[in-house]
């Protein structure tokens, strides 16, 4: 692997590009990875996982609105409410958790 020392791209090849695929820095600011190819390797399932888990967030925060506007009656509207805290909460903690892979080179 190889990363642009520009933009950040990671590149998997046997030797970096000509110029970045991303923004068209030349062969010359790639660095091949050591230690941190392994990590990016190891975190790409999790970090497809924590998008997969958003993306189903998502809908559970739509659904639970829907819910809350269908009012009909106070222990639906509960659940609903507390769907929603739940899918808000968890969708924080996510991008905080990909924004702290991020930092640490666990992206590519």
């Amino acid at each position: 692997m190889w990363k642009c020392s520009v933009c950040g791209y990671v590149f998997e090849g046997v030797e970096a590009p000509d110029k970045c695929p991303k923004c068209g820095a030349p062969k010359e600011k790639f660095t091949k990875l050591g230690e941190e190819e392994k990590l990016i390797t190891r975190s790409r399932l999790t970090n497809s996982l924590h998008i997969e888990a958003f993306t189903l967030l998502q809908r559970l925060l739509e659904i639970a609105e829907k819910g809350i506007q269908d009012n009909l009656d106070p222990p639906c509207v509960k659940i609903f409410s507390e769907e929603k805290e739940f899918a808000i909460t968890t969708m924080q903690k996510i991008k905080a958790e990909l924004e702290t892979h991020m930092k640490k080179g666990k992206w590519g």
